[in-house]
């Protein structure tokens, strides 16, 4: 039993691994997520920060940076910077540790609607899943993707039943932090 609890243990973090090395550089940072911050031969400037609401972080010797909307590689790039006044040649390692920012909505006639919070990047069919699928009364033709973009909401068409066939595929767009998707 022991033997096979390490194992496991082990297999989930070479998938974890894994996961977070393929999307940690294209991911963008949010509001709640946790980073965990090395600056290798400084043990002081080692730090795990939660972003706060408005996007910043405190960091030592840096002090505010804005963080939220760049990327894990903007972020190490922007930090070298900052930090090659104060240790020469700094060598960076940045996680993202907890993901809370990456919230979508699945509401109205889906088996289990409510919000989610996903850690990569998923498409309207792949959130459909996530929230249980269609119950038997949802209209499975007027389902809406609402993206709230610069203040305004853009509103997007998705026909369950032409995706599931194969059909019209441009439909099943990729999600976005903050998306509703509402199944009429």
């Amino acid at each position: 039993m022991k033997q096979k609890l390490i194992i496991l243990t082990a297999a989930l973090f070479l998938f974890a691994a894994a996961v977070s090395g393929a999307y940690a550089g294209e991911y963008r940072i949010g509001p709640g997520d946790v980073l965990d911050i090395s600056v290798w031969k400084n043990p002081d400037l080692t730090k795990q920060l939660a972003v706060l609401p408005d996007g910043m972080i405190h960091f030592p010797l840096v002090k505010e940076l804005k963080v939220g909307g760049i990327t894990v590689n903007e972020l190490e790039k922007m930090l070298v910077t900052q930090l090659k006044k104060y240790v020469p040649e700094p060598d960076l390692f940045i996680s993202v540790v907890q993901v809370n920012s990456m919230m979508i909505y699945v509401v109205g006639k889906v088996n289990h609607p409510g919000r989610f919070s996903i850690n990569t990047n998923i498409d309207v069919l792949h959130a459909l899943a996530v929230a249980g699928g269609l119950n038997p009364f949802a209209k499975e033709k007027e389902i809406g993707i609402f993206r709230k973009r610069d203040g305004e909401t853009i509103s997007f068409n998705f026909n369950y039943d032409e995706v599931s066939q194969g059909l019209n595929l441009e439909q099943n767009i990729m999600l976005e932090r903050g998306d509703v998707i509402v199944v009429r």
